[in-house]
């Protein structure tokens, strides 16, 4: 059981455990959507690429 003098603690303790989670999760999805993005620009730079070999060889 928590008494008045272990209240802070506690606070403290379930505070910084939550507020640092969030920052991990945080912190994986901004990394996710740099990946995603660096994905998508390559993927549309190898089609354009695969498009201009295709139709630019043919004059």
């Amino acid at each position: 059981m928590i008494t008045k003098r272990h209240f802070p603690l506690a606070i403290i303790t379930l505070l910084s455990t939550t507020l640092a989670s969030c920052e991990l999760v945080k912190g994986i999805f901004k990394a996710g959507v740099w990946t995603g993005v660096i994905v998508v620009v390559l993927v549309l730079a190898l089609i354009i690429w695969l498009i201009s070999k295709v139709f630019g060889g043919r004059s």
